[in-house]
């Protein structure tokens, strides 16, 4: 972690030099893709046979030597998503332990049931053969290339490593435009509402901070979605909203913001307050608006162009709304993924309507990006709407009976 905030990292700073120097690797190793994800084929299935079953006991003697720590429950340390796994296969009689080498810093996971083990650094998986779309689903740039050919709607537009081939895809495009780093996600040096080539070059200095390689794509219309898959089937949909209020018709924006941050859902530590500062006051006056407008009732109203949970940023759990050509479309990028843990991220303007009727008549949507790795505790905790129980669809396949032990 920076030791600096950075408000480009949208209230969850990394250590930039170390998102460029992986950024930078993952791009050198890319002619070896091929090779690699061959090996993982070979390998993964190999190493999860008879790693599995003896890692626990090398976790175990390591800790009896003080050459590491065995933690019996989750930390401060552990993520969100972390924390969820692990309620969850408590509540369903599975042993789950975490090996690290010092009190407070990360580790690795090994889960038992019915003599069964899995290791895992983030979130499980099932045993077998790794998908191939793990080497690329996470690069924005290779994600781009492959939809396109297989017919996925994502924004016009492209990667760029130069300045001056920024600037032709730039100005090739109908502005706005979004720019973002190729790796990385939580929008993390992102921006967007670009429509000058000097925002455009700021823009770029911003996202190069995290990676060589910029995405540069017209900007899409409505909210970010998120979509959860476990094993080919929808676990859960939620949408990801920026900091915003909705006009009543009678109060001011000011008195809509001190409003909704007396949510007690706000105080932390999953939802904060809605950040009054200088990123609110200029997103209102590219709305033209200031404190003291009343907005009409319905209208929304953004304070901020992040989706991150610590800017202030909700989220609505849409599951039971989501149309069924849209749940088809969510498979059909499953059926190229072949894996059985990913996250989706589009963005449309109504999740109740087919994507392909949003498409049309100067409405845009399509999809932003996938994660193989993705925050489940969105849909634990959402600010609004039904949790959804992410954590046991995925232990359903990990561990398919301990469902029946649950029930």
């Amino acid at each position: 972690m920076t030791k600096n905030i950075c408000k480009d990292c949208a209230g969850n700073p990394i250590n930039h030099t170390a998102a460029y120097c992986a950024a930078t690797m993952t791009y050198i190793m890319r002619p070896f893709e091929k090779w690699i994800n061959l090996m993982g084929i070979i390998v993964d299935p190999i190493l999860s046979k008879f790693w599995n079953p003896v890692a626990p006991a090398f976790y175990k003697f390591m800790a009896s030597h003080n050459l590491g720590i065995i933690h019996g429950g989750p930390s401060l340390k552990d993520s969100w998503k972390i924390k969820c796994i692990w309620k969850e296969a408590t509540k369903r009689g599975i042993e789950m332990r975490k090996f690290s080498f010092f009190k407070k810093s990360r580790g690795v996971y090994f889960a038992k049931f019915n003599g069964k083990i899995s290791c895992f650094d983030s979130l499980p998986r099932p045993e077998g053969r790794a998908s191939g779309a793990l080497a690329w689903m996470d690069d924005k740039g290779l994600m781009r290339k492959r939809f396109i050919k297989s017919g996925i709607p994502v924004a016009n537009g492209g990667m760029a490593m130069t300045k001056a081939s920024a600037l032709r895809i730039f100005r090739s495009l109908d502005k706005p435009v979004i720019t973002k780093p190729n790796l990385g996600s939580r929008s993390r040096h992102t921006t967007v509402h670009i429509r000058t080539e000097e925002e455009f070059l700021e823009a770029l200095k911003v996202a190069k901070r995290l990676s060589p390689w910029i995405i540069i794509e017209e900007e899409l219309t409505g909210m970010v979605f998120r979509g959860t898959l476990i094993g080919g089937e929808i676990a859960a949909v939620m949408r990801r909203e920026p900091p915003h209020i909705v006009g009543d018709g009678r109060r001011t924006i000011l008195e809509l913001v001190k409003k909704e941050n007396r949510n007690p859902k706000r105080r932390g530590p999953i939802f904060h307050h809605i950040d009054m500062g200088n990123d609110a006051e200029k997103d209102m006056g590219r709305q033209r608006l200031n404190w003291d407008d009343i907005p009409k009732k319905g209208k929304v109203v953004t304070l901020g162009d992040k989706v991150g949970r610590a800017t202030g940023a909700s989220t609505t759990d849409v599951t039971d709304i989501i149309h069924p050509e849209n749940i088809k479309l969510l498979q059909r990028i499953h059926s190229i993924l072949q894996d059985p843990l990913v996250g989706i991220d589009f963005i449309m303007e109504d999740i109740s309507k087919p994507w392909s009727e949003q498409n049309k008549n100067g409405l845009k949507c399509g999809i932003i990006e996938c994660n193989s790795m993705p925050f489940i505790d969105l849909h634990h905790y959402p600010l609004f709407g039904k949790p959804r129980n992410v954590a046991g669809a995925l232990w359903d396949i990990i561990f398919p009976d301990s469902k029946e032990l649950k029930s």
